[in-house]
């Protein structure tokens, strides 16, 4: 997990981005704020997070460039219905990598903070959704 998030550093956060959004975890105070354009292209981030959280958001950086608002429900709906265990793991490439971290439910929070802030990113944003 933590080669994943020395990933990080080839995003960083631009403020001047069309859409701009931040998601907090309740459970550990992780937080992450994420930049982009309106179709999740050029996407910065600046996260304070643990390693669970860090690696989440590499993987999802990795593979958002395209995706819809609604694509992005359907994986955060997925996510967390497998993070409660009930669900199989999530259509979302390499998830599959933090699948060790779903035994800690601390880190879950963590774990959809980077489709939360993309949801609230695109909601900021101009555009069509």
């Amino acid at each position: 997990m933590l080669a994943l998030a020395v990933e990080l550093a080839d995003y960083p956060f631009d403020p001047s981005a069309p859409c701009l959004g931040e998601a907090l975890s309740r459970t550990c105070g992780s937080s992450l704020r994420m930049s982009s354009e309106i179709d999740l292209t050029d996407v910065g981030l600046k996260i304070s997070a643990c390693a669970v959280g860090q690696a989440s958001a590499a993987i999802f950086v990795r593979h958002c460039a395209g995706r819809s608002e609604k694509d992005l429900a359907v994986s955060l709906a997925q996510i967390e219905s497998w993070l409660a265990g009930n669900s199989p793991l999530p259509d979302w490439p390499d998830i599959q990598q933090i699948e060790p971290a779903r035994d800690y439910p601390g880190r879950h929070g963590a774990i959809a903070l980077p489709w939360k802030a993309a949801l609230d990113a695109l909601s900021n944003g101009v555009g069509p959704r």
